[in-house]
């Protein structure tokens, strides 16, 4: 028997040793064709943008890069392709908030895990929420907010698809206030802007970037922001923290995943490539325009990252009791 142990043992040893060697191999020959990112989101929008400046710069560090739409179904479609994709790191996804943090655990027909089905590379960037009133509220701070939505229970309410970020910032904010705000829901945030301005919806909570110009104007206000500091786009905005409600914070990120069982190897090679350009001002630029902030790191810390987020936003679901099956 203890011969027979030895003999199993050192078999695995030399399967372990095999298997790294193959994967550096084959880490070394990477890449030998078009690297192709998965974005879950149509062409044009902030996701898609973001994409685009990552996919430029791994085409000139590592190897030619293509983005490939594929938006639909709360970004399901283009998750799941992902997902179902050979690990050999020729198929990446631009994941988020919404397609790894929030869908999963919206619907049950998802068809893929945020933590089991992908094997994450790095962070890329986020950006806080912002709350967000439009001229049909009086009030100038968060403190007058929630003092008029407690003396009025049910007047006020907030714009959002149904179980976006916008819509589960709300349902957050409701919960941390013990106010009653009622959520009216919309197909896409630009209805919901359009009535904002008319004075027909109260409250929108999005990130800055989309309201930049009506904010400049005046014609919204931002009351607070959602994220642990004030930001440079809008400095004289306070955070929960500041309003008295530190445990609040709600803020979406984005990072480049590979379906699980790609070669550590090539996952280090991206990931290098990927911090590489978060230290470039000319990308900090372009993600301050979405006010968006980098992040990088290891893969490790993106890895530990998905997974906290997906319980955070599993329970601000489960809380609100919000589903779309």
């Amino acid at each position: 028997m203890p011969t027979v142990f030895v003999l199993q043992r050192a078999t695995f040893a030399a399967l372990a040793v095999m298997a790294v060697v193959a994967g550096g191999a084959f880490a070394q020959t990477f890449p030998n064709r078009v690297i192709k990112i998965i974005v879950p989101f149509g062409p044009g929008g902030q996701p898609d943008v973001i994409a685009r400046v990552f996919a430029q710069h791994l085409a000139a560090t590592v190897g030619t890069t293509i983005i490939d739409n594929r938006p639909g179904n709360n970004a399901m479609i283009g998750t799941k392709a992902a997902a179902s994709a050979e690990p050999d790191g020729y198929t990446l996804l631009f994941g988020s908030t919404t397609s790894l943090a929030i869908v999963p655990h919206l619907t049950a027909k998802a068809g893929y895990d945020p933590v089991k089905s992908f094997k994450p590379i790095a962070a890329i960037s986020r950006s806080p929420m912002y709350l967000n009133v439009g001229p049909s509220v009086k009030a100038k701070t968060v403190g007058e907010l929630i003092a008029f939505a407690k003396a009025n229970p049910g007047k006020l309410n907030f714009a959002a698809p149904t179980g976006g970020p916008p819509h589960l910032a709300g349902e957050a904010f409701r919960r941390a206030a013990g106010i009653d705000i009622v959520p009216i829901f919309y197909r896409t945030m630009s209805p919901a802007i359009t009535d904002l301005l008319a004075g027909q919806m109260d409250i929108v909570f999005d990130s800055p970037a989309p309201l930049a110009h009506l904010l400049r104007e005046g014609k919204l206000r931002a009351l607070v922001g959602l994220g642990p500091q004030r930001m440079a786009m809008l400095p004289d905005v306070p955070t929960m923290t500041e309003s008295g409600l530190p445990d609040l914070q709600v803020i979406t990120w984005n990072g480049l995943v590979a379906p699980a069982g790609t070669p550590d190897a090539i996952v280090a090679r991206l990931n290098a490539s990927i911090n590489e350009a978060l230290k470039s001002d000319a990308i900090k630029a372009t993600l301050a325009k979405f006010s968006s902030e980098p992040i990088g790191g290891t893969p490790q810390e993106f890895t530990a990252m998905v997974a906290n987020e997906s319980k955070k936003w599993a329970e601000i679901i489960r809380r609100a009791g919000v589903k779309i099956d």
